[in-house]
């Protein structure tokens, strides 16, 4: 009000100082009604700003939301790289030297145990075990004479002896090219598939060569490498989760096997995870992330780590204190736990039922005011 009369004292001011003449009253009038109507402008615009001051005054409070605190389950997990093997992996050799005759497998068949995959030239030894298998029916027919002869109680003993001694000798040596013989034969030790055929038709074969690899991944091992400080936090037969991210596949399998030495270069210690793979899509050497829990707590105070700030006396967050007329924001200053996936335990300053502020919090300081 002190504003209207100061203007309108000014308005009468200025229309007594025209210098318009007197004794023109309708001139007078005139201005007269144009500053009214200025002032009417002005007492217009005055209104409206103090309106929006008041309006100022009464937002000065910071719009937040909050989330209601609760004691809930909190895991922390470790992750490592493992490498996948194939639970029977292969390499098969002849057991004798020799020229490779034939080769009856080709890459990715399915063979069985004891399925032959080649066969070594044994025309040399069939040969000898002919010749021998002749001496053998001299050496049993001459035996067969003796024998009679010493039942008669004819002839030496000695005699007697040597028949049976060269037969029985002709009986191993044939029983000996006889295993030579299927010795040249090179079989499968295990059911699996064929995955490299490494010699031909015509090379030299022996057992210091590899003939073929054999793979059975049915079943296929993981083994991975843990730091030693986790040592105490890992036990045989605890469910771990393995990602395969070449596939998008996540899987759930225990600790088959613990390592029982350190590794003296990076002092690690390994541990082997059985998987069954009957789709055959786990291959060997696919790259594995396994995620070990080394820790959990039941009833913890969580929150996300975004929401806990840190100063010179430490790290803090912001509640809301609902005891006054208007709710503020309170900071409170925390001890935190282990911190897992962007999610922090809290192990003082918060408890269950406090009210956290997870939107509008790098608005406010301690005291603002605040409204949901």
């Amino acid at each position: 009000m002190k504003r209207i009369t100061t203007l309108i004292a000014a308005a009468i001011f200025l229309a007594s100082c025209s210098s318009t003449p007197v004794s023109d009253e309708e001139s007078k009038r005139s201005e007269l009604q144009n500053y009214k109507q200025q002032l009417s402008e002005l007492q217009a615009k005055i209104t409206v700003l103090e309106n929006d001051l008041a309006d100022t005054k009464r937002d000065e409070r910071v719009k937040i939301s909050v989330t209601e605190l609760e004691n809930q389950r909190f895991e922390h997990f470790i992750e490592v790289t493992g490498k996948v093997e194939a639970d029977l992996d292969v390499d098969v050799s002849p057991e004798s030297a020799g020229v490779i005759e034939s080769v009856l497998v080709t890459e990715g068949q399915q063979v069985s145990k004891g399925q032959v995959l080649g066969r070594l030239n044994t025309d040399a030894l069939a040969r000898s075990l002919d010749e021998m298998k002749i001496q053998l029916e001299l050496a049993e027919t001459n035996f067969q004479r003796q024998k009679n002869l010493w039942d008669q109680n004819i002839g030496s003993e000695m005699q007697f002896l040597q028949a049976k001694t060269n037969m029985e000798s002709l009986e191993k040596r044939i029983d000996g090219l006889a295993a030579q013989i299927r010795m040249s034969e090179i079989k499968s030790p295990i059911d699996g598939v064929i995955d490299i055929v490494f010699q031909k038709k015509g090379e030299m074969g022996s057992p210091q060569i590899p003939f073929a690899k054999v793979l059975n991944i049915g079943t296929v091992k993981i083994y991975a490498d843990v730091s030693e400080s986790y040592l105490t936090k890992v036990s045989q037969g605890d469910s771990v989760k393995i990602t395969f991210p070449a596939l998008s596949r996540e899987m759930s399998a225990p600790i088959r096997r613990i390592g029982n030495t350190i590794d003296p270069n990076n002092r690690t210690f390994r541990i082997r995870i059985d998987l069954n793979n009957p789709d055959r899509m786990i291959k060997p050497n696919l790259i594995s992330v396994i995620r070990i829990r080394d820790y959990v707590a039941n009833d913890a105070i969580v929150v996300p780590s975004l929401y806990i700030k840190e100063d010179f006396r430490g790290k803090y967050t912001f509640i809301v204190e609902n005891g006054q007329e208007t709710p503020k924001a309170r900071k409170v200053y925390l001890e935190t736990g282990m911190t897992n996936n962007n999610r922090t335990e809290v192990v003082d300053g918060l408890m269950a039922g406090m009210q956290i502020i997870s939107e509008g919090y790098s608005q406010v300081a301690d005291g603002t005011p605040v409204v949901f």
